[in-house]
């Protein structure tokens, strides 16, 4: 609602006439995606709480800093399987299924590239460690 008891034009239809009020618009079944959804419903929910959160963290910090970072591969693992397990895509849980192994070669690739770079190749290594974690997160 607007000022003077004005409506605001929905979005996709034209501004109804001065003192008209524009009729309710339903989404065209050519905008449904797969599944039923409408745009502009929520499709993602989220269950996580903060005290499974600080545990998972916790843990993850202690593989890392007794390892001296050798295990940080586990602990980014461990971290991605609590927010998938917490995290449901149009009802359905999802589910992290890569492994510490499966990134262990990748991360010291990373790490050594991050060292003869001086750094640099740090900025590569975020994108590459974000498309790892999507590519691995399937529903449940």
């Amino acid at each position: 609602m607007t000022i003077n008891n004005e409506h605001a034009p929905t979005y996709g239809q034209p501004p109804a006439a001065y003192g008209q009020v524009p009729m309710a618009v339903q989404a065209p079944a050519a905008l449904a995606v797969p599944g039923g959804s409408v745009p502009g419903v929520q499709i993602y929910q989220f269950r996580g709480g903060a005290g499974s959160w600080f545990g998972t963290q916790i843990l993850g910090v202690l593989i890392t800093v007794f390892t001296l970072g050798i295990c940080y591969p586990f602990a980014v693992v461990l971290v991605e399987r609590w927010r998938a397990k917490n995290t449901y895509l149009l009802g359905r849980q999802l589910q992290f299924v890569g492994t510490g192994w499966g990134i262990f070669g990748l991360w010291f690739k990373w790490l050594l590239l991050c060292i003869i770079t001086l750094g640099i190749y740090s900025f590569w290594v975020y994108p590459r460690l974000m498309q790892w974690k999507v590519e691995k997160t399937v529903y449940a």
